[in-house]
């Protein structure tokens, strides 16, 4: 039995010289059955908890700030579409604020008489249809009187309207309702506000905003920055000049047709589809002849169908003859990839990212464009896709080819078909 102190605890035992061998030395960090808890522990709980907490706190933050953030970007985009004007200005000795503002005010006139004469059309044509709305009804009574030999009268069904249930709920919604659309109109003119401010201060301050962001990064990194800014402004304003001259040919092609077919409103008319058309990608032109073949059908169902017809063969023209002679130097991306950016800026932020998502690709793309390295491409005929004439057998050889492997026949001297035999050639 191993022998104790007073303590209980088993004596060590001696070594054969007499004395006691040291204890090993505890390692650092780690902790024995009776050790104290490691230094580190509580700063790592700290630093974790406090990382996680700034990660929800700017997780918060940018859901609050989506909005703003949106806008900024809208203003941003805005700023650089028209900033060649705004550099054309001020390189003729105006002030660069100066010349902003004159640009925001024809921006402004412009969108102000194409929403005033838009308005006015709607306006016109509600009035006429609530004015004809008695002759409408009148006419639907005596088709149903007249078919079904009912005794209906139009002032029977104006009180019964009148005391229905129905219209009671309608009318009341309804009013609710105008709270809603007058916070959404005030809402929508704020923001609007919001993004006019940040474009006129991003265009009227270009210059100082980049040798701000030129002076946080060192030269190389500035030239790069620069480079990239240059190539944002001219693909974004080359893209807005470029639709705006498609939507001015546009427009007047329209208003020909329109006035040719003696359709009411046709300068109002061909001013929307010009607007509408070239600023709502790949379908806008579709959307756009809507409104001028309903008000089209009006005067005469056929001359909707032939308005029908000159929007899809106009579109065809556009596509294939117009637009790419247009923006081969401003915006020369293939339909496909713009076709695709606008389905993925649409997911992303809406109809905002719809109407970025075409000068932002066009951005990257020459961005990235001179950063790949290219090389001359060979001059082998399949890069065009054909073959050479004589290269591999032909059509008809391997349709003789296949049928015989079919019939698994042989030619007589024992050679397979033509060009594909095996067997050795007479002596």
């Amino acid at each position: 039995m191993a022998r104790t102190d007073e303590t209980g605890r088993e004596a060590q035992q001696s070594s054969p010289f007499g004395t006691t061998p040291p204890a090993p030395p505890p390692v650092d960090g780690a902790a024995g059955p009776n050790g104290r808890m490691p230094r580190w522990l509580p700063r790592a709980l700290v630093l974790a908890l406090a990382l996680v907490a700034v990660f929800q706190l700017g997780s918060w933050a940018f859901h609050q700030l989506t909005g703003l953030l949106i806008n900024i970007l809208i203003a941003f985009f805005l700023a650089l579409a028209i900033e060649p004007a705004v550099s054309w200005m001020a390189s003729r000795g105006m002030r660069r604020g100066m010349a902003t503002f004159v640009v925001f005010i024809g921006v402004i006139i412009v969108a102000a008489g194409f929403v005033t004469l838009l308005g006015s059309i709607l306006a016109d044509q509600i009035i006429k249809m609530i004015e004809g709305f008695p002759d409408y009804l009148d006419s639907v009574i005596n088709w149903i009187n007249t078919h079904f030999r009912t005794d209906l009268k139009r002032v029977d069904i104006q009180e019964g309207l009148l005391r229905s249930d129905w219209l009671r709920t309608y009318v009341q919604n309804s009013a609710t309702g105008v709270l809603d659309v007058s916070a959404q109109v005030i809402g929508g003119l704020f923001q609007l506000l919001t993004i006019a401010l940040f474009s006129f201060y991003f265009a009227a301050d270009g210059p100082r905003l980049r040798r701000t962001i030129c002076s946080l990064l060192p030269p190389a990194r500035q030239a790069e920055v620069l480079r990239a800014w240059e190539i944002a402004v001219n693909k974004t304003g080359g893209y807005i000049y470029s639709r705006g001259l498609m939507a001015l040919i546009s427009g007047i092609a329209h208003f020909v047709v329109l006035q040719a077919l003696d359709v009411p409103y046709a300068p109002v008319l061909a001013v929307w589809v010009g607007a509408v058309s070239q600023f709502i990608p790949t379908i806008g032109t579709y959307l756009a002849g809507a409104l001028p073949m309903l008000i089209a059908f009006t005067v005469n169902p056929w001359y909707a169908l032939w308005v029908l017809i000159f929007v899809v063969i106009y579109q065809q023209f556009e596509n294939y003859v117009l637009q790419p002679k247009l923006t081969a130097k401003t915006v020369d991306i293939h339909p496909a990839v713009a076709f695709g950016s606008v389905i993925a800026g649409t997911a992303l932020l809406g109809a905002v990212g719809a109407l970025i998502a075409i000068p932002a690709i066009a951005t990257l793309q020459a961005f990235l464009g001179a950063y790949v390295k290219r090389y001359d491409v060979t001059d082998d005929p399949r890069v065009h896709g054909h073959r050479r004439r004589g290269e591999g057998p032909s059509l008809v050889t391997r349709a003789r080819q296949l049928w015989a492997r079919r019939a698994g026949t042989e030619r007589p001297d024992g050679g397979g078909s033509e060009g594909g035999g095996s067997g050795q050639s007479p002596a």
